[in-house]
């Protein structure tokens, strides 16, 4: 099951949509969806989680906490919004596309993918990319 919240003055257009999508993300990656929770939020919110949970002082787009067991996938996922809106304009995508990465990324996190070294990295984009493309709005 997936939730969302929102801590600021922004809505997701079609939550229904976004959780077919994650949830069919989940069985690509021969995983089970338990509950994840997604918190949309500004900067100074995520800030603050930064600091008091990962002893960071810096900006994110995104932090993710996962209570993942075994082929279970669970998790509290915090965006900023501030961060993808900024990010969209710096890598010349639309803000929609990248909303659905950062979303994604955390999920994919919790199947198992990093992103430390270089080669993780580039995984974890190539997967981004291939899920990205599953999106589609159900009939």
């Amino acid at each position: 099951m997936t939730s969302y919240n929102y801590e600021l003055d922004f809505q997701l257009d079609n939550e229904e949509n976004y959780s077919f999508w994650i949830e069919n993300v989940v069985i690509s990656e021969n995983k089970v969806l338990g509950e994840v929770n997604y918190i949309f939020c500004d900067d100074d919110y995520l800030l603050e989680i930064n600091k008091q949970y990962l002893n960071h002082d810096y900006f994110t787009d995104i932090i993710s906490f996962d209570y993942s067991e075994g082929n279970l996938i669970s998790g509290d996922i915090f965006i900023s919004i501030d961060r993808v809106k900024e990010n969209a304009s710096d890598f010349n995508v639309s803000f929609e596309d990248e909303l659905k990465r950062v979303i994604i990324h955390g999920i994919l996190h919790y199947c198992g993918y990093k992103d430390k070294s270089s080669a993780e990295a580039e995984m974890m984009r190539s997967k981004e990319e291939e899920k990205i493309k599953m999106f589609h709005v159900k009939h």
